[in-house]
């Protein structure tokens, strides 16, 4: 192990500068984090580093492709106890799974701020970056990939967050953890152009406050995005495909907007229908008042389910397309989704519009008093294709027997905004 120090320094004694440390072993590493000075820059070689390491200094330490930490199945690859730390360029592996110990590739403690991963592979069974009670974190270009022969609920998450401030996420890659992201009692996380598949949910957020998402993608998930007891989130311009249960989850969550999202093919093979666990595109449950705009939902088992006190949320100049049932809305309230003249478009909308203004001249009634009859029986459900249930659908739409009853969009749009104008809406 070399120290070297800037060459200035043999002439300006009484100035202090950085020092640049070279290791080459696991020893060599561990003299180097005990000795290093703030500032400090750790340099690894190419190779395998065996055990456990911690940083308790402002330093960099930094890799190469061909640079790797093994933990040899126990404990964390990286301790971090200081604030100002950066990481970088690094394959963390084989740490331990113990969850309550918090094992992880990363492990930032309490009380650290201003640390920056950078450049990260991350590859094991526990938590893949974990932080408690900090903040100004920066992870960005990294990669971590759990364990896909453990079940889903026994992996670690991809990043696991809990009371952690002003932490920004861009440009990762989550794949075989438990959820992607895991925010618990964070603020204001910046989530951006990140990539989630074959895990639970692409990014959880719990009793969370003014975090955002954007440009994100959820593939083969179980969840796109589970908003849940949180408020004041913005989930705009994300995409989820191909999920089981839902692309967005808004569980008592308030004052929270999804916008311009789009949300493709969840379907649910494993689902039982007493159990009411087919794919929704968007599941409103519980109470809030959240607002749910220009995002598409398509080819879903359920295009939105509410339930539960979710009339709150007013959804407007969405797509609903293709969708095998349009809504499930289990109450007694008459919902409105429309605002200011501007309802939604229904790929399935038969009404007409005399006027040419785009509006329908006929409200548009998504489900009707059969779908509550057969979410509240599921027993029921083999009969929802039988000539008599059409019948009955049929003279239910011409008497307007609903009328009133459950959601009603006043202003259907006509046209589909995304056939009429170019880019999405």
């Amino acid at each position: 192990m070399r120290k070297v120090p800037f060459l200035f320094l043999l002439f300006l004694p009484l100035f202090c500068s950085a020092a640049q440390w070279d290791v080459t072993t696991s020893q060599e590493l561990h003299n180097a984090l005990l000795r290093a000075a703030a500032g400090d820059e750790i340099v690894m070689s190419p190779g395998t580093y065996e055990g456990t390491f911690s940083i308790s200094t402002k330093l960099s330490l930094r890799g190469s492709k061909d640079t790797v930490i093994d933990a040899g199945g126990m404990g964390s690859c990286l301790e971090i106890r200081a604030s100002g730390v950066r990481v970088s360029d690094l394959t963390l592996k084989n740490y331990g799974a113990d969850l309550y110990e918090r094992n992880s590739g990363v492990l930032i403690n309490e009380g650290s701020k201003d640390i920056v991963l950078n450049g990260l592979k991350i590859v094991g069974t526990g938590f893949g970056i974990r932080a408690d009670k900090s903040e100004k974190i920066l992870i960005e270009g990294c990669e971590i990939r759990g364990n896909k022969r453990k079940h889903v609920l026994d992996r670690g998450d991809g990043v696991y967050f809990n009371y952690v401030k002003d932490a920004v996420l861009q440009n990762n890659k989550v794949l075989y953890t438990r959820d992607g992201f895991y925010f618990e009692n964070t603020d204001r996380t910046q989530s951006s152009a990140n990539y989630f598949a074959a895990l639970q949910y692409g990014i959880h957020y719990m009793y969370t406050r003014g975090d955002s998402a954007w440009n994100n993608e959820a593939e083969a998930c179980i969840g796109g995005y589970a908003l849940m007891s949180s408020e004041k989130i913005r989930l705009f311009d994300n995409l989820s495909k191909r999920t089981l249960e839902f692309g967005v989850l808004l569980n008592e969550t308030d004052a929270s907007e999804v916008s311009n999202n789009r949300i493709e093919r969840v379907k649910n093979p494993r689902g039982k229908p007493s159990l009411d666990t087919e794919g929704k595109g968007i599941f409103i449950y519980g109470g809030g008042i959240n607002i749910v705009e220009g995002n598409s939902f398509e080819a879903c088992e359920i295009g939105a389910g509410v339930a539960m006190g979710g009339e709150g949320t007013v959804l407007h100049n969405n797509r609903f397309i293709g969708n095998r049932l349009q809504v499930r809305y289990i109450g007694s309230s008459s919902v409105e989704w429309s605002r200011d003249g501007v309802g939604n478009f229904w790929s399935n909308y038969q009404g007409w519009d005399l006027n040419q203004d785009g509006v329908g001249d006929v409200p548009y009634q998504p489900n009707d008093s059969l779908d509550r009859l057969f979410w509240l029986y599921p027993q029921s459900r083999f009969l929802m294709d039988s000539p008599l249930v059409v019948l009955l659908r049929f003279i239910t739409a011409q008497f307007q027997l609903d009328r009133g009853k459950g959601i009603v969009d006043s202003h259907p749009i006509m046209h589909d905004p995304v056939s009429t104008e170019k880019g999405t809406i």
